[in-house]
């Protein structure tokens, strides 16, 4: 369809070339007849031949140095705007907006891809702003902690409880800080696929049971009850990694999930995809909240969190590894009535 739409201006283009050309010859013809008119007529034929080509020449190069001044204005407000644009783009403006309207013609996919670059550009960088500054307040916060306790630690009526009670909190908190790096370098390595990918054939079920046990002083101590059914299933991962899934879903689950309620963990097989369900009867998540939970150092409850010494980085390394398997992971929430998370893999990963 649009080779149809190039033709009439192919034609329009040899149209005019020939009418340029065919007045520079006419024109040098005339010319020609009336030099030789008032200076004679050259003795042979050769020497009138070669002043008639010259004189063509010379009136083709000045209709076209005409025509080319003529248009030089359009042609500059043509391609000025879209030079100033990069221009911006390179300097960092990335609030760049062409209007993509019929004068580019044919250019308008080259418009259209500098407004869509200007667009994602200003996305990722206002993503790397509020990188920094979350990882700057992450950082900030326990360092504030650790310097202030230590500083404490200086005066010497503390009693020893005080004591012991400070330094406790001091190694809490650089547990935190050491826990936030290492997260931040696990992310970083998984999405620059520099991570030592060394997948085996394993038993998914008793995974789950190791991290369950793992977990029991965190839920026993607030008389959580945990529920698991769990199929004798093989799966084909990277074991560490997978252990991390768990791990971070199910401290989520107890973070959140009040004393005395109960904690259900499924594993399962479909026909194509092995299932993992965890199930609390936690506070819940608002359903404004959910689309964003997995976005890094997105924390729905930003007082708690804090309290219970999580970055918000958590489920977001549980989404990269399950992307990283070729699964998916949901979630399923209301407040007050529990969060479920469903962990999907493929049921043949080798």
């Amino acid at each position: 369809m649009r080779k149809f739409r190039l033709i009439p201006k192919i034609l329009l283009g040899i149209l005019g070339v020939s009418t340029v050309i065919a007045a520079a010859w006419t024109g040098a013809y005339f010319a020609s007849k009336l030099i030789f008119h008032s200076f004679g007529t050259p003795s042979t034929e050769y020497v009138s031949q070669l002043i008639l080509m010259l004189l063509q020449l010379v009136i083709l190069f000045c209709l076209m140095a005409i025509i080319g001044s003529a248009t030089n204005g359009k042609e500059r407000a043509f391609y000025t705007p879209i030079i100033t644009a990069i221009r911006q783009i390179s300097k960092g403006d990335f609030k760049v907006v062409l209007d993509n309207d019929r004068r580019y013609g044919q250019f308008n996919g080259i418009v259209e891809g500098i407004n869509e670059m200007a667009s994602e550009l200003s996305r990722m960088e206002t993503m790397r702003q509020d990188f920094i500054s979350n990882v700057s307040h992450e950082i900030q916060s326990p360092l504030t902690s650790i310097r202030g306790f230590a500083q404490a630690l200086r005066n010497e009526s503390l009693s020893s409880g005080s004591r012991r009670h400070y330094l406790d909190i001091i190694e809490a908190e650089s547990t935190r800080l050491s826990g936030l790096s290492e997260n931040l370098l696990k992310l970083s390595a998984l999405e620059a696929d520099s991570f030592p990918f060394e997948r085996k054939a394993y038993r998914l079920d008793k995974q789950l049971r190791e991290m369950i046990l793992v977990a029991e002083p965190q839920w026993l101590g607030k008389t959580i009850e945990v529920e698991a059914e769990l199929e004798e299933i093989h799966v084909y991962a990277v074991e560490d990694l997978m252990s991390q899934v768990w791990t971070n879903l199910l401290h989520n689950s107890i973070k959140f999930t009040p004393e005395g309620g109960c904690i259900h963990i499924r594993l399962y097989s479909l026909e194509k995809t092995i299932e993992v369900e965890i199930k609390d009867s936690g506070i819940g998540i608002a359903e404004e909240e959910l689309p964003r939970i997995f976005e890094r150092f997105y924390k729905v409850d930003q007082a708690r969190t804090a309290s219970e010494g999580g970055s918000g980085l958590g489920l977001s390394l549980v989404k990269k590894i399950v992307e990283i398997h070729e699964g998916n992971v949901a979630v399923r929430s209301r407040p007050g009535e529990g969060t479920v998370f469903v962990v999907s893999l493929p049921l043949q990963m080798k």
